[in-house]
């Protein structure tokens, strides 16, 4: 399985919604003693998890050319996809809000659009943290915002969860399409 995780590199990007994915591969580290490396326009790192191997990717294409990241990374490890998983931020999910699908809509998310074009098809997993939109505004400058203090103290919490999500899926003993919400 491949497992890109979507955020825009840099400093200024890095306690954003929108780095949401990035942020849970960073939660993911701990867990899986990853090491990672530069490879296919990103950071690459492989894992076992539930007796296989699993790559994960960053993109360091910025968000909207990300697919350039996922094509290079499937070709070369011979994946369909079906084989691949990407974690985003989702502003139609409720912050907090974590899920696991198959396939479905772009939401406007340039990520999953770039993604969906270099590949073809919508037809990918996806596990969505949910961010929550903005009541009024512009949704750019909301998911290039940083969390609120009071959402950055529940983060970690929803990072957790996600965590055990992504595990118990890339687990095989659970490859169940699910939606959670973490209390706040």
């Amino acid at each position: 399985m491949l497992v890109v995780f979507l955020g825009n590199p840099g400093n200024e990007y890095k306690k954003t919604r929108h780095n949401a994915g990035f942020m849970l591969a960073d939660a993911m580290e701990s867990i899986s003693n990853l090491n990672w490396s530069e490879k296919f326009n990103g950071l690459w790192a492989k894992t076992e998890i539930g007796g296989s191997t699993h790559h994960f990717l960053k993109p360091a294409t910025f968000m909207n050319l990300s697919g350039k990241s996922v094509t290079a990374a499937k070709a070369f490890f011979k994946l369909s996809n079906s084989d691949i998983l990407v974690v985003h931020d989702d502003i139609e999910s409720d912050f907090g809000t974590i899920s696991l699908k198959n396939g479905g809509g772009l939401a406007g998310h340039n990520g999953l659009r770039s993604i969906s074009n270099a590949l073809g098809t919508n037809d990918f997993a996806r596990l969505k943290i949910g961010v929550g939109r903005p009541s009024r505004g512009d949704v750019s400058s909301f998911v290039l915002g940083k969390f609120t203090e009071d959402e950055q103290i529940v983060l970690p919490l929803i990072l957790e969860k996600a965590s055990k999500m992504l595990i118990a899926f890339l687990n095989e003993k659970d490859k169940r399409f699910v939606k959670e919400k973490v209390e706040l």
